[in-house]
């Protein structure tokens, strides 16, 4: 499949939660012009607490680069958990562009701020020890989510994800969300753009606010979703985990129509 430009954030390579084998899936599926990487692609708050780095977050690094080697332009803007690369803006890894943020032309001629967003929140910026506190409880809940879906699927394979699941159901979290939307939309207005395409809320949308096209990639932790961007300048939300438990649901029927086939055959055969 081949796409005009991708973009993804909130990965957190270094965690446990992180879905990298799916993430690796979507790369490998997914050929575009442009990879916008739009912050948090790994977690150095957690990283710095204990190291986690399995083989599959090695093969999303992979992806990536390879990508990047075959003539995609890749382009890195940090976040607040990758923010040690913000000491890098301007230059080059392995073909990787290091931003603070960009302006991104759709096809259909929209101009489009992207930033990761941390800067609009007001927590990170003015209370950093509160969120670490919040990242360390976030952490716990995403340690939580496996052990729930281990007994989950004994009726239902598809993920489901407690942390996700919490933050819809406090009043609080839904007005901070809303407020984080509103900011973005109004600094994109008030520096000439059409739109603004974050990250950091790991809540993938795509609405109007005011005017302004407000689009978030969400994460690969809860939604494992991205944002794409065809040929024609259509973007949409790719909701990589449904789509996934789609093909596993029609190759389930698949085979189970194959086998009453050969069923039939065999009870015919024998008559």
């Amino acid at each position: 499949m081949s796409d005009r430009t991708i973009f993804l954030s909130d990965v957190h390579l270094g965690t446990r939660g992180c879905r990298a084998e799916l993430l690796v899936q979507f790369l490998q599926r997914h050929e575009t012009e442009t990879l916008y990487l739009v912050g948090d692609i790994f977690d150095g708050w957690s990283l710095r607490r204990g190291w986690h780095w399995p083989e599959s977050h090695n093969a999303v690094v992979q992806a990536i680069l390879q990508k990047a080697h075959d003539g995609t332009r890749v382009i890195f803007i940090p976040g607040n958990h990758d923010e040690v690369m913000r000491g890098y803006f301007g230059v080059h890894f392995g073909g990787i562009e290091v931003k603070a943020r960009d302006g991104f032309t759709s096809a259909r001629g929209v101009r489009y701020l992207v930033t990761h967003g941390d800067e609009f929140d007001a927590v990170v910026m003015n209370a950093k020890w509160l969120a670490h506190l919040g990242d360390r409880a976030y952490a716990l809940l995403i340690w939580l989510n496996p052990k729930i879906n281990a007994i989950r699927r004994l009726w239902s394979p598809r993920y489901w994800s407690l942390s996700k699941w919490s933050k819809s159901q406090v009043k609080q979290a839904v007005n901070f969300i809303t407020k984080f939307e509103e900011v973005l939309a109004e600094d994109a207005r008030q520096k000439g753009f059409g739109g603004v395409i974050c990250g950091h809320i790991h809540h993938a949308c795509m609405r109007d606010v005011g005017g302004i096209h407000y689009i978030n990639t969400g994460d690969w932790v809860e939604s494992c979703t991205a944002i794409v961007e065809n040929h024609a300048g259509e973007l949409r939300l790719v909701d990589w985990e449904a789509r996934v438990g789609r093909e596993r649901m029609v190759q389930r029927r698949r085979r189970h129509r194959q086998r009453g086939d050969a069923q039939k055959q065999n009870e015919q055969g024998l008559a």
